[in-house]
């Protein structure tokens, strides 16, 4: 028997509908009901797409508003108590309060935020601690079930599993180890089994991709007891691996007490033999051949192999599916014009892999001669197939001089001329900044105008100057207000940017663009990926005459900013017929050649930002030393081509760096800006006590709530950065860029912020 289904689904619309509905209710121009409204119709669209693709289940469960993790911290009944929730206040009141910090009552630092294991999707951390309790609260999904049987069509609920919800929240108490909480974890969720069960649900997916990675063996030796009482619940449950090999425990797994296993066969094809041999014939084994980290079609042929593997084995009941949800890709490719017309049959969006399923389930049915393989089918199979193979043969994606450059780069191509210390001196010279500098980590408010401005000028309505005298205006008023404000190095606030990534690749060769690639990164925050297809290189400058502009309305130093090599690799769909580390010293390269003219025009700080250089570690600590080694190197190859007195950033968010340390410090750059306001300077901790040599920037407020900090909880945090970093080497800023945020608010925060930085200088000095 073959079946076909998928993980999960987009949430936000293929025109974004949600993320313009949950602006809306925010901003207080449409009330709940409106909201709900746009989810429902948007769930009910995602299951018919499901089910005219021939699935054999719809899948529920998948659906949220801000954060599937959010979700469950709701769905299990483990608020934490430091938001001080009431009875009054509605689950969507509470909800929105987690995620935002800021909802009705509730005016606090939101749940932290952290990448979903290697991707660029954001979830929101669970809070655990010895006073955690769970208790069950299904009625959300237990409506939205009701909602999807409506349609008639069989059923399977996706989950969080229990080792991954666990896994993924961060202990609260000191030395308390968040696996004690996995005995009181477990009945809940066999409690919300058997009431699936009672709703007429015959499938659970439980989601552990935590089983992917190196877990300590306490956690591997608590598998079998956390899905034991699952067993008699009256549901099948799918157990969902995904991102990695389950390599070392993948025997484990297999006898584990459950009815399937999902694995992912586009990044963990070495599982497949083991879990051929291992897995008892009556299980159910859900083959992910179709990649649902990228976009480029899928080869049948190669897929169509495995899935007659899996049969040959003795297999009873294979499903076939994407590798992981398809919440990670767009939703459909196939008719975006704006896509260059060689590449645009070389891709696959959701629908366009809803329909590689279709057909690779026609093959195998009439392989198993329980449908006839008419001529129909045959040509487009083989139409398929001819543009996989065209890709691969196409002169598009190769450039000789690229290529060659990369092979002769001279030794000490990636390594400054002299140490840190030099610099520092050098730099304290030329720019006399004061103690705890203030600064912004780049980008200002996306106002209506800019975007308006913007809007014109694609569609033709402003040429080239008209929209240029636009842009100054609004940096104009950028630099006006950060010197009125008093902050000590300034940026021109990137009103001509559209996306951190997409804007440079848009000047890059080797890139093409869609129009409606959109992809959520958290909450209402969508981006649209860059295509990287073929070789990389720079045609002209791309930032030297707006940050020349900018220079020229300030005396104070004005920073240049870039988006650094990892982050444009790991933000974009990126080609995989080479290695990512060749791709990435490319792209290296390119970015070297804008430093380099930036220094020439009279820019003395250049920040080059990494947010993704940790997003990009393999799941695996054994392939690590490989990664970061290349990864550092594109980025000192970018970096290191200035002299000493130019000072060159970097800014990363919202991951862990204290296992990489070592690697962050690699990098030397001469400062850099992390995240920490959200973890109370916890993250900040691990570089004091790795004695980080250079320049630090803590984020001091969140960015992504609306709240403006109070002056009081600022001093505080600087204080504590300052127990932990010498006060020489701390530089003061938000925890990113504040191109989300309304013009209002942000005023607001950098005057507290700059209050709180000048209050502190005062108590040094004292």
């Amino acid at each position: 028997m073959i079946k076909s289904h998928v993980l999960g689904f987009p949430r936000v619309g293929e025109h974004r509908e949600l993320k313009f509905a949950l602006e809306s209710f925010w901003k207080g121009d449409s009330d709940e009901q409106a909201l709900l409204a746009v989810a429902r119709g948007l769930r009910k669209r995602h299951w018919q797409a499901q089910i005219a693709a021939g699935l054999d289940f719809m899948t529920v469960g998948d659906f949220t508003l801000y954060d599937h993790v959010a979700d469950h911290i709701q769905l299990l009944g483990c608020e934490p108590t430091r938001f001080g929730f009431t009875e009054n206040q509605t689950a969507l009141e509470r909800y929105f309060g987690m995620v935002r910090g800021k909802s009705g009552h509730v005016d606090t630092h939101a749940l932290e935020m952290t990448k979903w294991f290697d991707t660029n999707y954001h979830y929101m951390v669970p809070e655990f601690s010895p006073s955690t309790q769970f208790t069950l609260h299904a009625s959300r999904l237990l409506e939205q079930i009701e909602e999807a049987r409506s349609l008639a069509h069989p059923i399977k609920v996706s989950l969080v599993g229990p080792l991954t919800f666990l896994w993924l929240g961060k202990s609260k108490a000191l030395g308390f180890d968040r696996l004690a909480l996995l005995d009181q974890l477990v009945p809940v969720y066999a409690q919300l089994l058997s009431q699936l069960a009672k709703a007429g649900v015959s499938w659970v997916q439980l989601d552990e991709p935590v089983l992917g990675l190196d877990l300590p063996s306490e956690w591997i030796a608590r598998c079998e007891s956390a899905y034991q009482p699952l067993k008699s619940t009256g549901v099948k449950v799918l157990l969902a691996t995904y991102f990695s090999s389950t390599q070392g425990h993948t025997s484990l797994l297999c006898k584990l007490p459950v009815d399937g296993l999902h694995v992912d066969c586009c990044r963990a094809l070495e599982d497949l033999p083991q879990v051929l041999d291992w897995l008892p014939n009556y299980k159910v084994l859900s083959l992910g051949v179709v990649d649902g980290r990228n976009i480029w079609a899928t080869d049948l042929d190669r897929a169509h192999s495995m899935i007659q593997q899996a049969f040959d084995s003795g297999k009873g009941e294979v499903w076939i599916a994407p590798s992981c949800s398809l919440l990670h890709v767009p939703y459909r490719l196939s008719n975006d014009a704006s896509i260059r017309d060689e590449v645009r049959p070389w891709l696959a969006g959701v629908h366009e892999k809803l329909d590689e399923l279709k057909l690779l389930k026609m093959r195998v049915e009439a392989h198993l001669g329980k449908t006839n393989w008419d001529t129909a089918q045959a040509q487009l199979w083989q139409a398929h197939q001819t543009r996989v193979h065209q890709r691969q043969q196409s002169p598009l994606v190769h450039n000789p001089a690229v290529r060659t450059r990369l092979a002769e780069l001279p030794a000490g191509v990636d390594q400054r001329s002299s140490h840190f210390n030099t610099r520092q001196a050098k730099q304290q010279d030329k720019f006399n900044l004061p103690m705890l500098p203030t600064t912004t980590i780049g980008s200002f408010p996306q106002t209506a105008n800019i975007r308006h401005l913007r809007a014109r000028f694609r569609k033709g309505e402003l040429d080239r100057h008209q929209y240029w005298q636009g842009i100054q205006q609004e940096i104009r008023q950028a630099v006006e207000f950060q010197e009125r404000i008093g902050l000590d190095v300034l940026v021109h606030g990137e009103a001509e940017r559209n996306d951190m990534v997409e804007y440079f690749g848009e000047q890059l060769e080797g890139f093409t663009f869609s129009a409606n690639g959109w992809v959520q990164s958290y909450g209402s925050r969508c981006v649209k990926p860059p295509i990287l297809f073929g070789d990389v290189s720079r045609p002209n400058p791309m930032t030297v005459d707006v940050t020349r502009f900018a220079q020229s309305l300030t005396d104070k130093p004005m920073k240049g900013m870039l988006t650094g090599p990892v982050t444009i690799l790991q933000w974009s769909f990126v080609r995989d017929d080479q290695p990512r580390s060749d791709t990435a010293l490319q792209i290296a390269l390119a970015v070297r050649d804008e430093v380099c003219d930036l220094e020439a025009a009279g820019i003395g700080m250049i920040q080059i930002d990494e947010p993704a250089f940790r997003e990009g570690l393999p799941l695996r600590t054994s392939r690590w030393k490989e990664y970061l080694q290349w990864a550092a190197r594109a980025f000192r190859i970018s970096a290191s081509g200035v002299a000493d007195e130019t000072q060159i950033h970097t800014h990363m968010c919202y991951s862990e760096f204290n296992d990489i340390l070592p690697d962050i410090a690699a990098l030397d750059a001469d400062v850099i800006t992390i995240e920490t306001s959200r973890s109370d300077m916890e993250l900040l901790r691990g570089f004091g006590e790795f004695a980080y040599p250079n320049e630090i920037g803590p984020g001091v407020y969140d960015i992504h709530s609306p709240r403006v900090p109070k002056k009081a909880e600022l001093v505080r945090l600087i204080q504590k950065a300052i127990e932990v970093i010498p006060a020489r080497n701390l530089w003061i800023n938000p925890d990113c860029g504040l191109k989300t945020r309304a013009w209002a608010e942000t005023e607001q925060a950098l005057k507290v912020m700059v209050e709180a930085t000048a209050d502190t200088r005062a108590l040094l000095n004292t």
